[in-house]
Parts: structure tokens; C-alpha cells; sequence
């Protein structure tokens, strides 16, 4: 691995010396390419990054969205100060922040320093502080445009949100995970001017171009590399919708008024969203209508018909082989634990309303036998299980290794397998086990699969 690390940077005499005259630095390179494979790629998409591996203080303490917020506005001020602070300068700088974070992330994991669920949640947080930093460096740029966005942006704040779903809302993030997210603006603050007749600038106008050029500036791949893959189709009506939608209709669509309204699907995937970015008021306004919809009293059968129906299109769409077990995927993966807490919390927040917060699936699972909806020992056993096939996944992601079990492998899950069908049998009686497919009954069109997963 060193090896294929080395290759491209021979050119760069700079490393090469600084490997040669710190050989703490290349002993430590060395650990850390020989621990996993992932490093081993990121240094090589991120060869700039080897910098880090020249701080002491590189193992110590876990992300400060704090001191990486104001480490990137003292660089903006600067750039400023120079009268350099054009589009590619801070477009550069964000991705060579964000990339050293990951990877001192990366190191405090490979190193074992780090749970799951801590890396997970620095993970999250960066992508939050990053979100929130390329929001405003975005707008300020928005501003300086000619003709109907740039005079309804000029002087003014945005009021405008980025909302998380799947692995970010849930606070799960991994390495290279995609972000699955939907844009807000707020239209009752944002009147139309309507002094210019036509040529009047509109909210719309402005925020599908502010929409845009922030797709743009997380997405774009420069000589520095990239910051996100990013997903927006769970936004109401997918990719054939707006890019942009105004909280008055994401409003409307989530609560099922009118004759265009949300999914069960797209439901489940409510339970595990969250403001991550924008307009802290959006925050409070969302999750007041998160809670309105989760807290919507439902028919329990037609529910449950409906989520076992997903679960079984999920599974046929990643069916493994009756020798294997997929982590994630195979009866009794991490996906039956994610489909039983959306329902539980789908079915029973409106008289368990601690069902609502977004916390994890292991801490609502721990509630949800609190409240008795679950049998003792059940939930517990599960989360604990879920813990484990998390991690498990996430080691094997790590070292580019397989996410499916074969042979005798398997018995390292054999208890943790049991103790999730065992909560998909108490959750869903009656309706068949994912290991038999699904109870007849039809479900609605099933979205992207972040919507579920």
C-alpha cells in the first residue's frame, strides 16, 4: 500500500522530504496504511493531507465545529484582505479543510481511538459545519449577480434552509456517504417586489439560483478534489419537482393537504430528518411540522402492510445468495432494525411522543421498550445487535472488504441475526418475516432507497 501511496508523489519533492527528514511521520504513514485500505485511498485522492500526519496533536481530542467554523472565517478574511476571495479561492479552501478534518477523523478511527458512533457523529458534524460555511460563502456570492436574483439577494439574508435526511439526518455518516438532502426557503418572509412590474425580482428566482450555485460549489471537483456527493430527491416529487421548495408547500405536502402529498416512504424517512443548516427559525418551523406528521394517528395494519411491502422491495433489490449474509440487507441485517423503528415511531408517537426525537435507532429502540411497546430485553438486545453489525460493516468499508458474511463467518452474527428477527416478529406480528418476503397488500410507489435505509 505504501507502495501505490508513493508512486504518484514522486514528482512532489516536498513530501518526499518531509518523509525522509521526519521519520516519525513515515512511521506513522506506515501504521496507518497497514491498519486498513481506505487510507491508503483517501491519501492518494488527498495526497495534501500527509501534512497532518506531522501534528502530535493529531490522535488527540474528537471535531471542534467551533474552531473549524472560525479557522475557515479567518481564511475568508483573508482571501478578502488580498482581494482574492473569487470563487475558485474559497472553493479550494472549504475542500482542504474538509479533507484534513476527514482525515483526522480517519486516523483516530483506524487507530481505534474512535467508536462507530463517534466517527459517525464528527462525520456529521463536519458535513453540518461544511453545509453551513458554503451556505454563506455561497449567498455573499449570489449577491454580486446582475439582473432578477442578484437584486432580491443584494443586503439581505437568506432565509433559506438545508434540511438532512438518511445517514446524515440520522447522524450516521461514513466515509464517502453520500448526503441526502432537501432545500427550504421560507416564502411568508419573502414577498415578491413588485415595483419593477415583470423584471420584479421573485424568491423563487433568487433561491432555484442560490439552489443551484450551492449544488455547484459542494459538488464541483476542482484541483483540490471534491467535497460531497449529494442526493436531492427526496424532495417533494423527486427529481421532477423543484429544486427549491417553499416551506409553506413542504408544509402542505408532509401534512397531506391538498391532492400532491407525501408517501409512507417518504414518511419513514421524516423519522430520521433534521435542520442541519441555513436560517436557525427554519429549524423550529421544521420540526414543528416533523412532529405534526409523526404524530398523525394511523391505521396500524395498512401501516405495517406498507412497510413490509418496502422491506421486501428493498430485499429483492439486494437479494444475497442463501450462503451469504449482507450486513445490511439479508434477513435480520441492520435494514430490518431501521424498518422496525420507523414504524414503531410512525405508529405510536401520537401517545409516545419521546418517539419522536431524533436520536438513533438504539436509543428509540430503548425507549420504545420503556413505554412497553416492545417485550423486556427485546429492544435492548436489538440495539446492542445493531450496534455490532454496524460496526462490523463499517470495518469492512474501512478495508474495502465485502460487506456480506459467507460460511462460517457467520457465526460471529449468529446472535445478533436472531435478536433482530426476533424485534421484526414482536413489531410486525402477523405479517411475514423477511426471510419469507412480505404480507400481501399493496404499497405505494417506493422512492430513492435512502428514503427507507
Amino acid at each position: 500500500r505504501f507502495i501505490e501511496w508513493l508512486n504518484p508523489l514522486l514528482r512532489r519533492d516536498s513530501y518526499l522530504s518531509m518523509l525522509a527528514e521526519r521519520p516519525e511521520v513515515l512511521k506513522r504513514l506506515l501504521r496507518l496504511l497497514g491498519l486498513a485500505r481506505w487510507p491508503s485511498r483517501y491519501l492518494m485522492a488527498h495526497p495534501g493531507v500527509i501534512d497532518e500526519l506531522a501534528d502530535p496533536r493529531l490522535q488527540e481530542g474528537r471535531f471542534e465545529r467551533r474552531a473549524y467554523l472560525k479557522d475557515l472565517d479567518d481564511r475568508h478574511r483573508a482571501w478578502e484582505r488580498a482581494g482574492q476571495a473569487d470563487e475558485e479561492s474559497l472553493l479550494d479552501t472549504l475542500r482542504r479543510a474538509h479533507h484534513s478534518e476527514v482525515f483526522r477523523t480517519l486516523v483516530r478511527d483506524v487507530e481505534g481511538q474512535l467508536t462507530v458512533e463517534q466517527a459517525a457523529d464528527d462525520l456529521s458534524a463536519l458535513a453540518d459545519a461544511t453545509l453551513d460555511v458554503t451556505l454563506r460563502w455561497a449567498w455573499s456570492h449570489l449577491q454580486q449577480r446582475p439582473g432578477k436574483q442578484g437584486l432580491y439577494a443584494v443586503g439581505r439574508d437568506f432565509n433559506f434552509a438545508i434540511i438532512a435526511y438518511g445517514k446524515l439526518g440520522g447522524k450516521e455518516l461514513g466515509y464517502g456517504s453520500d448526503l441526502d438532502i432537501v432545500f427550504l426557503y421560507d416564502d411568508s418572509t419573502d414577498e415578491p417586489d413588485t415595483s419593477q412590474g415583470p423584471d420584479s425580482p421573485s424568491p423563487i428566482d433568487a433561491y432555484l439560483a442560490f439552489a443551484r450555485k450551492l449544488v455547484t460549489w459542494l459538488t464541483l471537483r476542482t484541483a483540490t478534489g471534491e467535497l460531497f456527493d449529494i442526493d436531492t430527491a427526496l424532495r417533494p416529487n423527486g427529481n421532477s419537482g423543484l429544486l427549491v421548495t417553499s416551506f409553506q408547500s413542504f408544509d402542505d405536502y408532509q401534512r397531506q393537504r391538498g391532492s400532491n402529498t407525501a408517501w409512507t416512504w417518504e414518511h419513514q424517512a421524516l423519522t430520521r430528518a433534521r435542520w442541519c443548516a441555513g436560517r436557525a427559525e427554519l429549524a423550529t418551523r421544521f420540526e414543528e411540522t416533523r412532529r405534526a406528521v409523526l404524530a398523525t394517528v394511523r391505521d396500524p395494519d395498512a401501516l405495517r402492510q406498507e412497510v413490509v411491502a418496502m422491506r421486501e422491495r428493498l430485499r429483492e433489490a439486494h437479494a444475497a445468495s442463501d450462503d451469504d449474509f449482507d450486513l445490511k440487507y439479508s434477513p435480520g441485517g441492520m435494514i430490518d432494525v431501521e424498518f422496525a423503528v420507523q414504524y414503531l415511531v410512525l405508529s405510536r408517537s401520537h401517545d409516545h411522543p419521546e418517539l419522536m426525537d431524533n436520536v438513533g435507532n438504539i436509543a428509540l429502540l430503548w425507549r420504545a421498550e420503556q413505554a412497553g411497546l416492545l417485550p423486556e430485553g427485546v429492544g435492548a438486545q436489538a440495539g446492542q445487535a445493531y450496534r455490532e453489525l454496524r460496526r462490523l460493516q463499517h470495518r469492512a468499508r474501512l478495508d474495502e472488504a465485502p460487506t456480506k458474511l459467507s460460511g462460517g463467518a457467520q457465526g460471529a452474527v449468529t446472535v445478533h441475526r436472531a435478536a433482530v428477527l426476533a424485534l421484526w416478529r414482536h413489531v410486525f406480528a402477523g405479517a411475514a418475516t423477511p426471510a419469507t418476503g412480505a404480507s400481501a397488500g399493496a404499497a405505494s410507489t417506493p422512492g430513492p432507497a435512502a428514503a427507507a435505509a
